[in-house]
């Protein structure tokens, strides 16, 4: 179990941040406009494929909003 965004989910089949993002519902599947943060610790973009996930992870995954 993992809690992305403050809700408890099932640790994905693939643990890796790339998996987890493209498996959540209105995040772009390119992952463009997205930080991701493990347990604290920002994610770059270049090692979400290899970065993985353990049980009992905090993720937080934020877009940017563009507006005026």
């Amino acid at each position: 179990m993992i809690t992305v965004n403050g809700t408890p989910r099932e640790t994905p089949a693939e643990p890796t941040v790339a998996a987890l993002v493209k498996g959540l519902a209105g995040v772009p599947a390119d992952g463009r406009g997205v930080a991701v943060a493990v347990d604290g610790e920002v994610v770059p973009r270049g090692s979400w494929a290899t970065s993985t996930i353990a049980d009992g992870a905090r993720v937080e995954v934020v877009g940017a909003v563009q507006g005026g």
